[in-house]
This record gives C-alpha cells, structure tokens and sequence, in this order.
C-alpha cells in the first residue's frame, strides 16, 4: 500500500480507527483495576441488596399496628442476623444496614420516637417505610458494566459491593516511545549549545499512562537513517504501538519514514491536514503499528490527544468518544491560513472558551496553561466573539 502524500484529518481517524485490534482479558486484582477496562460483561452475582434492610436507625414494626406503645423485643445491629419475630405490640430496636426481622416491615426513625422502660412510643409522624428491599437496586444476573467500561472509583466500588474480587480487565497495550534527534539532551542534565531538554518521551509517556496503556521509554536515537531503522526493529518486539518523535518532517536528518519500511512497515500516511502537527506518519506491521510525530512539543501532544489516544483505547476495548463540549468563545479567533484543521489551546471556564497566548507548535508553555483544545474546520479563517464552538478537553 502506497501512502497518500496528505490525509484530511476525518481521513487519518478514519484509517487509523480501520486498523485492526485483538484484545486479550487478563484478570487483575480488585484493588489494581483502577483506570483499566473491562474485557467482559460483569452480571450481580446476586440480589442487591441481599435481603430486607433498615435504611434508618430506629424501630422496626408491623404497618398498621395501631398499638400507642411497643415493647421492644430485641436490638439488631447490622451484620447481625434478628433472633425474635417481630408480632403486635411489639418492635425490634435496629441500626441502618441491619437485616429486618421477620414479622416487622416497616422502620419508624429513631427521632420520631420516645423510648423508657424498655418500650417504644411513636410520638411524631413517620411517612417514609425506611426499608430498603432485598433486590430492588439489582436482581441476581442483571448485567451490571459492560465490556469495554473503563473502571472509576464508582465502577471500582460497585464491583467491591458485589463481592467481585479479580476483574476480568483487557491487556493493557505496550507503548515504546523513541525521540529522535542529536540535540536532546535528559532534563536534570547541562545544556550544551544548540541542545534542548527532551520533554516529548516525559509528555507521551504521561498521556499513554493516563490514557491507561503501559508506556515504554526506550531511550533516544541520533539522526542517522540506520541507526533508527535498527532502533524500530529491536523495539518493536517489546512493544504493541511504537511512537517516534522528531525525524518526520522533509529534513536532511528526518529518516523515520525510509526507517519504518527497512523496518518491514506499510505506511498508511505521511502527512495530515492538521496545524499543528501536519508531518505524522502512521504505519503498520501485521498487527503491530507506528506513529512518527514532529518533534514540536505542542504537535506531540495534539496528535497523541486527537489520533493516538482512540486506537490505545481501542486496543483495550473502550469506544473513545473524546470530551467534547461547546463553549461561548470569549474572544475573536482569526487566523491568516485555513488550509488544514487547527486544533488551538484554550481555557475552559464557566462555559467559555478563553483563548491563551500561543506562538505554535514549539510553544509548549501555553499548552500547559490550557485544559482544552479548540478544534477550527480547515476552511475557516475566524471565528466571531460569543460564537459557539466546540473545544476538546485536554
């Protein structure tokens, strides 16, 4: 397969969402399934909850018991089963949680009450029932998350509440990430002349993890067309997904293209419609693929964000639909080229989009001070104050 010279972006999601993905369960601990998702449907094991309950702290009795006082026959504190069956008369003290015992099917609430000499008297009225009913949150075998669900505290706490100990999660993918470039040097380390920090392997490295893939940091590369040919093709089999920064653009020292197929790759594509970021290549290795990124921090990360994200997830079983919402724009956005989609750093607040101060793809300080991306049709020139527009949450 040849690869386009340049791609709309619809048409990169499109060839990228194409490609194929297996995915494997592997069980986990409840307590480190936080962030993974599920490979398969999870049913209730059993009714929820398991039997009648008090939703109260208070007395237990039979409705329509027109007794002005009730003995009370026994004190049922939750984990412990009721002893006494509850008749005429007669009521059972109870602690929210605990089993209701038999006879009674109501709870009157400890505050509409007196109690002395080992009776109870209602002395204010009490319209609630105060019970929660065996069953009525879930019955036995009621599919409860589906395959795909990516587990939150909630989700994580309703399987506990179920008894459900290992989780039958996907397989997170392996992300290798190679930067390339002569000039990086490791943050923590003296600049040389010419040579920046290498803050794209630390950037790709917190979104695979935080998208919930394993990321790979498999060092960097110079600028040498063999060198980073025998780069892919040793890190390939340590990884599912390999990301490559820097070394995609038309550069005399740009040789991930020409290195992905000695490799053994297929490009898909070398160029999308996208500012920033337009250098991406996306190729693939039976059921192993590769992204070259441009080496501008602010374009590896909205390429990640917009087109690498959806296939991780996917690879775990997890639909991405990314958070999207409309905002009011909170100033005027004009832009002197519209040939290619933009994806621009905003400000998300109270329903605004406030647009920050941004030099391009290299500035990565306003990246960091943005918590969305404002997405601009190719075509479009401005945008007017007040229009509604829809931003991405970063």
């Amino acid at each position: 397969m040849t690869a386009k010279l340049m791609l709309l972006v619809e048409e990169a999601e499109k060839v990228i969402a194409g490609f194929p993905v297996s995915i494997s369960a592997e069980p986990v601990p409840l307590a480190e399934s936080l962030g993974r998702c599920l490979a398969e449907d999870v049913f209730s094991p059993g009714d929820v909850p398991e039997f009648d309950k008090s939703a109260m702290d208070g007395y237990a009795y039979l409705s329509g018991d027109a007794s002005t006082e009730f003995r009370i026959v026994e004190t049922i504190a939750a984990g412990t089963p009721p002893r006494v069956v509850v008749s005429t008369g007669q009521c059972a003290k109870i602690m929210t949680g605990a089993m209701m015992p038999s006879g009674a099917d109501r709870v009157v609430k400890r505050e509409c009450t007196v109690e002395e000499n080992g009776f109870m008297r209602i002395v204010a009225a009490e319209t609630n029932v105060n019970v929660r009913r065996r069953g009525e949150d879930l019955k036995a075998g009621k599919l409860v998350l589906d395959r795909g669900t990516r587990l939150r505290p909630a989700q994580v706490a309703l399987l506990a509440s179920l008894g459900v100990a290992v989780v039958p999660t996907a397989r997170r993918p392996r992300v290798g990430i190679i930067t390339t470039g002569s000039e990086l040097v490791e943050p923590g380390k003296p600049l040389a002349p010419g040579q920046i920090y290498d803050s794209n392997s630390y950037s790709l490295s917190a979104q695979i993890r935080e998208a919930g893939a394993v990321p790979v940091r498999l060092g960097r590369v110079a600028d040498h067309e063999k060198a980073t040919a025998k780069a892919i093709a040793s890190a390939i089999d340590e990884c599912d997904v390999l990301i490559l920064s820097g070394g995609v653009s038309a550069g005399d020292f740009d040789y991930v293209p020409s290195a992905l197929k000695q490799a053994g790759f297929t490009l898909y594509f070398e160029k999308i419609a996208v500012q920033p970021g337009m250098p991406t290549v996306f190729a693939g290795k039976a059921e192993k693929c590769a992204f070259g990124l441009p080496g501008n921090p602010v374009s590896t990360f909205v390429i990640f964000e917009v087109f690498i994200k959806p296939l991780l997830l996917r690879k775990m079983g997890h639909a991405c639909f990314p958070q999207q919402q409309p905002a009011a724009l909170a100033s005027a956005f004009s832009r002197s080229n519209c040939e290619r989609t933009a994806f621009v750093p905003v400000i998300l607040r109270d329903g605004r989009a406030e647009l920050v101060s941004y030099h391009g793809s290299a500035h990565l300080h306003a990246l960091g001070r943005a918590n969305a991306l404002l997405r601009v049709p190719a075509g479009q020139k401005a945008i007017a104050v007040g229009c509604t527009v829809d931003v991405r949450l970063i």
